[in-house]
């Protein structure tokens, strides 16, 4: 079998190589030239995948490495008996995790505590789910937003967005992109919405650039500048507002799953999807591919307060400012070489360094630190006393 992949999904060659030829392209330009003789096709969230990509092409199976998956058209897929395959769960951790680096630093920055803010969840799958459990082991009141899930679920336990845009001070955006049927996402918060928001709001958007009216967020930001605004995900992406760039409090190139725990495990995943779907046996194991992680071990005395114990830890982990600092200077950058943005914003997610997830550091406690414990454990470290 010949094997197409994006060259962003990781250990393609470990996993892959047994079961056939694999050649790796850049997500965002593939063409269906290019993937003719695949009967394989492995792709990430950059890549339309739809008749125009496959129609005249020999692909059998189709498995993205990701959560979402509405840059698949499942219904042309089904119509012409080609296999899919997604990966649920695989890098919700590490979009938590950016979130929680996102609020320690704000936290620290403003002054403020976690446990006195309400924060809005709008859209509660994967993600967003487990970003709400893990907010609540907090102690954090959180509100949550999910139509789908309310009608499913029965409305208790959820509320309309404008009852959570009223009420929150912190906005976490999760949602798929959805441009039709009963629940669209696109620019989800419209002008109206946004101009509604509180002063002081924190809005993050983590999940698809287009669920905000980029040119009302702007304009809320030009007149008023009244919100703290993190955005990982853009309209247009690559090429970005540069305006709204400059405007926004911290800027990422749409890696909050970028960790390296959870695109490995995207690719377990779409292996597994894949020897099952052709009745392959199951030869590799994530386990056996994982590879050290850079910083194993963090210590504290007894003089560590339980604030500063859980800032240092998550920074030592992840840093969302270095993030945002690439992302402006590799900005700036092409700006004066009179080079395209869209390829720094490209190069950025392909040449992304190695970031673990907090499991993967083990803290050191004295005996008599037992509640910074367990608060560092909710985080999702993992912690020792002695």
């Amino acid at each position: 079998m010949h094997i197409i992949a994006d060259e962003n999904i990781p250990l393609v060659q470990e996993f892959f190589s047994e079961l056939g030829s694999i050649e790796t392209l850049p997500g965002r330009e593939m063409t269906s030239e290019q993937i003719k003789q695949a009967d394989i096709l492995l792709v990430r969230s950059i890549t339309e995948v739809n008749a125009k990509l496959l129609e005249g092409t020999q692909v059998r199976f189709v498995a993205t490495a990701t959560i979402g998956c509405d840059h698949i058209d499942q219904e042309y897929l089904k119509s012409k008996e080609i296999g899919f395959a997604n990966a649920p769960g695989c890098n919700a951790n590490s979009v938590v995790e950016y979130v929680l680096s996102v609020l320690t630093l704000l936290a620290d920055q403003e002054g403020f505590q976690l446990q006195d803010k309400t924060i809005g969840i709008i859209g509660a799958g994967n993600v967003g789910g487990l970003l709400q459990q893990r907010l609540e082991s907090l102690g954090i009141n959180v509100l949550v937003n999910d139509p789908p899930r309310a009608e499913r679920e029965g409305a208790e336990g959820f509320v309309t967005l404008d009852e959570l845009l009223a009420q929150a001070d912190v906005i976490s955006m999760h949602t798929p992109l959805i441009r039709t049927g009963e629940h669209p996402t696109l620019h989800l918060l419209n002008q109206t919405r946004i101009e509604a928001l509180k002063p002081e709001t924190i809005l993050i958007n983590t999940g698809r650039g287009a669920a905000i009216d980029t040119a009302a967020l702007k304009e809320r930001l030009q007149v008023k500048n009244d919100l703290f605004t993190v955005l990982d995900v853009w309209e247009s992406e690559p090429n970005i507002d540069h305006e709204l760039l400059e405007l926004v409090d911290i800027a990422t190139p749409h890696i909050a799953g970028y960790s390296l725990d959870g695109k490995l495990g995207g690719t377990e995943m779409v292996y597994l999807a894949v020897c099952d779907y052709f009745g392959l046996p199951v030869r590799k194991k994530l386990g056996q591919l994982m590879p050290e992680p850079p910083l194993r071990k963090l210590s504290y005395s007894s003089r560590a307060d339980q604030w500063y114990a859980i800032l240092t830890a998550v920074r030592a982990c992840y840093d969302v400012r270095n993030d945002d600092m690439a992302l402006r200077r590799a900005f700036s950058r092409a700006a004066r070489n009179g080079q395209s943005t869209g390829e720094a914003f490209d190069l950025l997610r392909r040449n992304y360094p190695v970031r673990r997830e907090f499991d993967t550091l083990k803290i050191q406690l004295k005996t008599s630190q037992k509640k910074i414990a367990a608060q560092l454990e909710k985080y999702g470290f993992g912690t020792k006393l002695g």
